[in-house]
């Protein structure tokens, strides 16, 4: 589906080959020297607490980690300026899939930077944005989905607004959004009316309506699945005909690793149906992470997808949509859809996906997430007190530490860091510990190495 398409002749030249040979070499070299975590080097610690300030006083506001990078890394391992090196599980909230100084990512990214222009966009792109849209469009449809068109972006907040601004158009003069509790969906100012949480909305205006539905409760499978329709029933009925369309996350990621079965989305989704609201289903941080390369492909849900956003592992965000909704003239428009770079990142990324088998049932993805199950199942059952689940799917992993409060678990999160890995929370009531590994770097040998790190640090916390 992509290399039929006609390239430069710079890309042929040898004296580019030499070139990207040499340039794999020094990375593999210099990266060689990082073999696992370390501490800081106590003479770089001074100067480093400056550059952190420094950095807090120019973005306006502290940093969640004392993080600032060299630009070395060596798969999952990542080293920082004062001279440490910690195993990265976040990845950047999932976009780091290849870890840290991948060769053969750089190689990718620096053919992007020999082509002619740093960035693309909507009036002028090159054949490689016709790839990954052919590609994209290839990989949505491939079981049923009538996903034809893409468009690429440059967040996953954007992608989200283009599908939020096609339903809207669409359905006008509806203007309503459907959402599940506890959902996010990005910070924009429309996407924090829907994003559920009130502090991300803090002194905004309300620019959209926005009703919301239970998610699934796996606790009482079918209490919880009849209570969201019979919720979603009184909101049609209060609102008749007001609804442009739903946006819904099939694992809901910020909330705290929450899936839901197949059976769940279709009642929700048949009664969308019938009253002809759009589905929006929000990827951008599922897409690569199950065993398919979307969530709702996973989940049998084709038929149910009239847009689609991806993001994060993809390194170009996107929107994928149906016929319907394709967007009228000046709807959508943006001076950047991707570096060049990027692009030619994405594609790398998509192809290393399907050859090193990552997804199925029993991919490389799926390996993972058992092996670090298998290790939290343990702990739990050794320290019930200490650690419980694991939750998530795939390549997505979380568990709660202690009583999972929030206060208690950033004391953990930021100890685990000091310990020498990088994890995230999520969610609230409780609030978990997540992880998005770089699924295709990371070794069985480190997500032990990082279990047994989890382990200790959860018991030293516990004798303070």
């Amino acid at each position: 589906m992509t290399t039929d398409l006609p390239v430069s002749d710079i890309f042929q030249d040898p004296r580019l080959s030499d070139a990207l040979a040499t340039i794999r070499q020094v990375v593999t070299d210099h990266q060689q020297q990082l073999t696992g975590p370390g501490p800081a080097d106590l003479e770089r610690i001074a100067d480093y607490e400056k550059l952190l300030a420094q950095m807090s006083e120019l973005r306006g506001g502290a940093l969640y980690y004392p993080y600032l990078g060299t630009g070395l890394g060596n798969g999952a391992l990542v080293q920082l300026a004062d001279g440490s090196v910690k195993y990265d599980m976040i990845t950047g909230i999932g976009v780091h899939v290849f870890g840290h100084s991948n060769a053969g990512l750089i190689e990718a990214i620096v053919r992007g930077a020999v082509s002619d222009s740093v960035m693309q966009g909507n009036l002028q792109q090159n054949l490689d944005s016709m790839r990954l849209c052919r590609l994209l469009t290839h990989l949505a449809c491939d079981s049923g989905a009538g996903l034809k068109h893409c468009f690429l972006s440059t967040s996953g907040a954007t992608a989200n607004e283009n599908a939020l601004k096609m339903m809207l158009q669409a359905r006008s003069p509806a203007s309503r959004i459907l959402a599940f509790d506890n959902c996010f969906s990005g910070r924009t100012l429309a996407l924090s009316q829907i994003t559920d949480r009130p502090n991300n909305r803090q002194g905004m205006p309300t620019t959209l309506a926005v009703d919301y539905i239970p998610f699934y409760d796996a606790n009482d499978p079918e209490g919880s699945i009849a209570r969201s329709v019979a919720e979603l029933q009184k909101l049609l009925e209060r609102y008749p005909g007001q609804h442009a369309g739903m946006i819904a996350e099939l694992i809901q990621g910020e909330g705290g690793y929450y899936p839901a079965p197949r059976e769940f989305f279709v009642q929700v989704f048949d009664l969308l149906r019938k009253h002809g609201i759009f589905i929006f289903l929000d990827e951008v941080q599922t897409f690569g992470r199950t065993d398919r390369f979307f969530a709702f492909q996973s989940l049998g849900l084709d038929a149910y997808a009239d847009v689609v956003s991806i993001g994060k592992m993809s390194q170009v965000c996107a929107t994928l949509f149906i016929e319907e909704l394709k967007p009228g003239p000046g709807l959508i428009s943006q001076t950047f859809t991707g570096a060049t770079s990027s692009i030619h990142a994405a594609l790398y990324v998509l192809e290393q996906f399907q050859e090193q088998g990552l997804l199925g049932e029993h991919g490389r993805t799926a390996q993972i997430h058992e092996r670090f199950r298998g290790h939290f199942e343990r702990m739990s059952a050794e320290h019930p007190e200490l650690i419980s689940g694991p939750w998530g799917q795939g390549g997505m992993i979380a568990f709660t530490a202690f009583d999972g409060s929030g206060e208690k678990t950033k004391a953990f999160l930021h100890e685990l860091f000091s310990q020498g890995v990088i994890a995230f929370p999520a969610g609230a009531n409780p609030t978990r510990v997540r992880m998005l590994p770089p699924l295709l770097v990371v070794t069985d040998d480190e997500i032990d190495d990082v279990c047994r790190i989890i382990g200790e640090t959860l018991q030293a916390e516990a004798r303070k």
